[in-house]
């Protein structure tokens, strides 16, 4: 079981390790690789993965479900938290939505099989729709409220799961081209993480600590009282699982900083999380593993 959990975990944070020590090294600007991720390269992932993951809505349902409560039991919790020095809204967003895309979508597939992809971008896919609508509303009341419909993203799968029972209708080059370009989103949307981590210090490093526990404590109560609710087979939950304790996702920190909501605070609990889930991670998927 060590040797492969080593060989899950390593891959992935190596991937982050080189992108922080090139980002350390170098000067430059990210925004133009990260737009061409987020506009076509994940969209391309998206479409390809579904066509050749079929996910049909009716039978994936509760996977569905069992994902929105994951987002919004934590975020009716972390409101009701007073955390000194930290806004209700701020508090929220960072333990609804977690780094599913980064950091989720490549371990998943490496520790439960690219069998699930098709699973693992619903959940992708759904953390984006509701971080741009209604977190984007948290933020700021006079905005997100129609932000998600902007986004690639929905519109890719939305295409890839009406396509899905009907294949023949998407011309080969069209799904090999979806295939190479989205064979690039994973590994750079790791690469990118590390470099946006290496631009960032952590402030108040109790504060900081304080606040990721929460956050994973809430995650997996949360979990289990999804898990005790719904009839979930046990590929569903160990992926929920999994998805319940990632580290706060950095566009956490991009969002606060755009609406002026205590971007400081968000950054360092943004990069202690995503460095306490190097020890955090490989328990959760050994305990998924094992036990469920």
């Amino acid at each position: 079981m060590f040797v492969t959990l080593i060989n899950i975990v390593v891959p992935v944070f190596a991937v982050v390790a080189l992108g922080w020590w090139f980002g350390r090294r170098q000067i430059g600007d990210m925004n133009f690789v990260n737009a061409a991720n987020v506009l076509i390269f994940c969209p391309a992932l998206v479409f390809s993965a579904l066509l050749d993951n079929p996910v049909h809505l009716r039978e994936s349902g509760l996977l569905i479900l069992a994902g929105l409560l994951l987002i919004l039991i934590p975020g009716a919790i972390l409101y009701a938290l007073p955390i000194l020095g930290l806004e209700r809204r701020t508090m929220a967003m960072g333990g609804m939505f977690r780094n599913t895309g980064n950091i989720g979508i490549p371990l998943m597939m490496l520790a439960y099989g690219e069998d699930k992809l098709g699973a693992i971008i619903i959940l992708f896919v759904l953390s984006n729709i509701v971080h741009f609508s209604l977190g984007l509303f948290m933020l700021s009341h006079s905005a997100g409220r129609w932000q998600w419909l902007k986004n690639p993203l929905v519109w890719a799968a939305l295409l890839g799961i009406m396509l899905a029972d009907q294949p023949a209708m998407v011309p080969d080059f069209i799904l090999t081209s979806s295939r190479l370009l989205g064979q690039i989103s994973v590994p750079l949307m790791l690469f990118a993480l590390g470099v946006r981590l290496s631009q960032g210090a952590i402030d108040k490093l109790g504060f900081a600590l304080r606040v990721n526990l929460i956050y994973l404590a809430v995650g997996a109560v949360s979990f289990m009282l999804v898990a005790m609710s719904l009839p979930l087979s046990k590929d569903w939950l160990q992926l929920l699982a999994l998805s319940a304790l990632l580290p706060p996702a950095v566009l956490n920190y991009l969002l606060c900083e755009q609406y002026q909501c205590q971007p400081k605070q968000m950054a360092s609990i943004v990069l202690l999380g995503n460095v306490l889930s190097v020890f955090i991670i490989p328990v959760v998927i050994y305990l998924t593993l094992t036990f469920i």
